[in-house]
């Protein structure tokens, strides 16, 4: 994790976590895209910031803004980050599924009352 002041400042611009790239190799990312981690070992090659993220992903999935927010790190800086770990195939990212392509509610409500209907 990058080491901060007492007042809260950083010690470290959270850009030279991504070795001063702004832009992610990849711009699927969102910050709803869901990650996981793929179960490989941590290796010495990984930065320490991919080894945080790694590790909030251990227990399970987490949104790229939650692993922002736990980090404590812009949403832009983990993108870049979360892109290189994609491209290296230590995590799978699943981006969040457009509003267009979900379904409607009360479409799924008139199905499952015709279904209920047809159990009588």
């Amino acid at each position: 994790m990058t080491p901060r002041q007492s007042s809260g400042r950083r010690l470290v611009p959270a850009y030279l976590a991504t070795g001063g790239r702004a832009q992610p190799s990849r711009n699927t990312l969102d910050r709803l895209t869901l990650l996981h981690g793929v179960g490989m070992p941590i290796t010495s090659e990984v930065r320490p910031e991919e080894h945080r993220i790694l590790e909030l992903l251990e227990p399970g999935a987490l949104s790229l803004a939650e692993v922002a927010a736990h980090l404590h790190l812009p949403v832009s800086v983990v993108k870049v980050l979360v892109a290189d770990l994609v491209d290296a195939g230590r995590l799978h990212a699943r981006v969040p599924i457009p509003e267009a392509e979900q379904f409607e509610r009360h479409i799924l409500e008139r199905v499952l009352d015709g279904l209920r209907s047809l159990k009588c």
